[in-house]
């Protein structure tokens, strides 16, 4: 790379026309972000690429483009992600103000030609959470990705064979309709809870194939109910919509874990279904465990939330008005005040009812209080 700085311009060499056309992307898509995102031009002429403007762009859009070059070669092509992602690491502010993924971070899934990635920071730490931890507790509102990366994670470690099955759970707790109502036999009645599940599941393994590792037991999808009185070696275990598990129903659950197994457990603390009175397991294993090793808690936020735009600020809606109640004292306690996460690097800054002394961290959590369904709560019992 040779920069001009009295004419802020910067040239880069390429390895030739086919990796111009990706770097530029189709119909120059990724070259007129890039414009944009840095204020320069960026024009390509006899094998190189040239950025001209302003002295701090023309830095930062060269780095950029370094690094994308360096990325287009490992993996052969460019998502308008990786652009965002490059580019919001060399300080350029998103459009739609989401943060991007970290390079890198991918998940090794193939699925119709579209690989699964983290969308956020918050989604990399958790992916990355997953791989170097034996147990991870996961918090956070819907449309985070809590259990469509953790089924994703656990569809590539069966394929890469380093566990020999994938045991998907979920507690089969009412929402306000009662579950007699439903027609047909139990397993009928069952499948609206566990439907979340197979959905994600359905997006990284074909029908027919997931019927087949169902068959063999290889992929399980059961009610936590089912699970008391197992050992599961060589797996990965799940847990979806752990904020509906009691206390004792957590301790069963987690007790599962065999030797060589990973397991995932994730919730969102809003939306508790539990009889009023009633702990919740989530919020009660995050403060037990809080100082064990090997354990890792990742609190996700509106800001990992990749559904339709608009979820993001329904989420906001409800938590503004959630913490108005909770400050006029009127509202049942149900946020996760209190779950607090090991891994560095959070940039999520706190709500209101989230913030926590200074001073305080994960091994000193003992003055949170565990989360139930009444007005009155209790410190979890040793």
């Amino acid at each position: 790379m040779s920069v001009q700085s009295a004419m802020n311009e910067a040239t880069l060499s390429t390895a030739g026309p086919n990796e111009v056309l990706t770097l530029f992307g189709p119909r120059d898509q990724h070259v007129r972000k890039l414009r944009r995102l840095f204020g320069v031009d960026i024009t390509h002429r006899a094998g190189k690429i040239r950025v001209a403007g302003e002295e701090t762009g023309v830095g930062a859009a060269m780095r950029t483009l370094e690094k994308l070059r360096l990325l287009c070669r490992k993996k052969g092509s460019l998502s308008i992600g990786d652009i965002e992602t490059a580019a919001a690491e060399e300080g350029a502010k998103i459009e739609n103000g989401r943060p991007p993924t970290p390079s890198g971070e991918a998940i090794n899934l193939q699925n119709a030609g579209r690989k699964i990635a983290p969308r956020t920071p918050g989604q990399a730490r958790y992916v990355e959470a997953i791989r170097q931890n034996d147990l991870t507790i996961a918090t956070g509102p819907a449309g985070c990705g809590k259990t469509y990366l953790a089924v994703a994670t656990a569809v590539e470690a069966l394929r890469n064979e380093s566990i020999k099955k994938i045991v998907l759970v979920r507690p089969a707790v009412e929402a306000g309709e009662s579950l007699g109502f439903l027609p047909g036999d139990l397993r009928a009645k069952l499948n609206p809870y566990l439907r979340p599940l197979l959905d994600a599941l359905g997006e990284m393994v074909d029908y027919d194939q997931a019927r087949a590792l169902m068959e063999q037991d290889v992929i399980e999808i059961v009610p936590l109910a089912y699970m008391r009185g197992r050992t599961l070696n060589d797996a990965f275990i799940i847990l979806d919509e752990a904020q509906n598990t009691t206390v004792a129903q957590m301790k069963m659950f987690l007790t599962r874990m065999g030797e060589r197994s990973k397991m995932v457990v994730s919730g969102d603390a809003t939306q508790l279904d539990l009889p009023r009175g009633v702990r919740s397991g989530l919020h009660d294993a995050v403060y037990r465990l809080s100082s064990i090793k090997g354990i890792a808690q990742i609190r996700l936020g509106a800001a990992d939330i990749v559904r339709h735009r608009l979820v993001q600020q329904i989420v906001a809606a409800y938590e503004a008005d959630s913490e108005k109640a909770d400050s006029d004292g009127s509202a049942t306690e149900r946020s996760d005040e209190g779950l607090t996460e090991v891994q560095s690097g959070d940039s999520e800054t706190p709500t209101q009812s989230q913030k926590r002394p200074s001073g305080d961290s994960a091994a000193s959590s003992s003055t949170s209080e565990p989360i139930t369904n009444s007005d009155s709560e209790t410190q979890p019992s040793e």
